[in-house]
């Protein structure tokens, strides 16, 4: 049960869904920094969301969600990509309201001119990058409003966190083609499936395996499901990703870097690894030797 993502299926309707279930990664995450309650919380949602919303795209790549805004929580952001690796960050200031919280919800309305930037990185292709406004109570809402008003595919969302445990449910009704759409469906599938799901309690979702949650809400529907995938913590920091940033910036930065800091360190704030560069392997690599 740790951390799974089950998707399922609807017999005979056009209706697919995923449910996400995230403990060990979560924990992983969290104690990379010292996060208020709340923005635990947010954190937790924010990587269940992530993980279904991957599970929607047909492409090798990555998905993320990032938030931004001023007040209190500048910025967080959360990560999966087509392989189930999962990673989550954010950066606030101390504030007393984010002590105790039950849900995304506290957070978000400390915010002041908050956007959720939703960004897709294909492997190969385009990059694509949705703004969603951060106006609606919690995360789930928001995400709803997107795909209802700009990817146009009628979509339900649940999220839930603890501080030791996230979990997500997403329902979506597929368009039908010219095939599908002879066949007899039940008109009344998507209104029936989207008034269960609203049925689903916080800590269901936290606390309930995937088949036990789908039992509680689809029992009289025939729901079909494929094999689980497993998730979890990954990061793609490297060495080589460090050089490439100290390209970037070019060789009299690194020299400047050097007068200060010799070796070089880097510290990946995902997982805390630490990369350190000797003068002589970072001005290699821009070519040169110490003189």
């Amino acid at each position: 049960m740790s951390d799974l993502r089950q998707r399922f299926f609807i017999e005979n309707s056009p209706v697919r869904g995923e449910v996400v279930h995230l403990e060990d990664a979560l924990k992983t995450i969290l104690l990379q920094r010292e996060y208020a309650p709340a923005v635990k919380i947010l954190l937790g949602e924010m990587l269940s969301a992530t993980a279904l919303l991957a599970s929607t795209l047909k492409i090798k790549g990555r998905i993320s969600l990032q938030i931004q805004a001023s007040g209190s929580l500048k910025w967080a952001m959360a990560e999966c990509n087509h392989l189930g690796e999962v990673r989550a960050l954010a950066d606030y200031e101390a504030d007393d309201r984010f002590a105790e919280a039950s849900s995304s919800s506290t957070v978000l309305s400390t915010l002041l001119n908050p956007v959720l930037f939703i960004n897709i990185e294909p492997e190969f292709g385009e990059r694509y990058q949705g703004i969603v406004p951060l106006d609606q109570p919690n995360l789930a809402k928001c995400l709803m409003q997107y795909y209802d008003l700009s990817a146009q595919i009628p979509t339900r969302i649940v999220l839930a966190s603890s501080e030791q445990r996230s979990g997500g449910l997403l329902i979506q009704l597929l368009p039908r083609n010219n095939e599908e759409e002879q066949q007899r469906v039940d008109e009344d599938i998507w209104p029936r499936l989207t008034m269960l799901t609203e049925t689903l309690k916080a800590e269901e979702l936290t606390d309930l395996d995937a088949q036990e949650i789908l039992y509680r809400l689809y029992n009289e529907e025939e729901v079909r499901l494929p094999e689980a995938e497993q998730l979890h913590f990954g990061c793609t920091c490297s060495k080589q990703r460090c050089a490439d940033a100290l390209i970037q910036i070019g060789v009299d930065s690194v020299r400047e870097t050097l007068e200060e800091q010799n070796p070089i360190t880097m510290d990946c704030q995902f997982c805390q690894t630490r990369y350190s560069f000797s003068a002589e392997e970072a001005l290699g690599l821009f070519g040169e030797h110490l003189s």
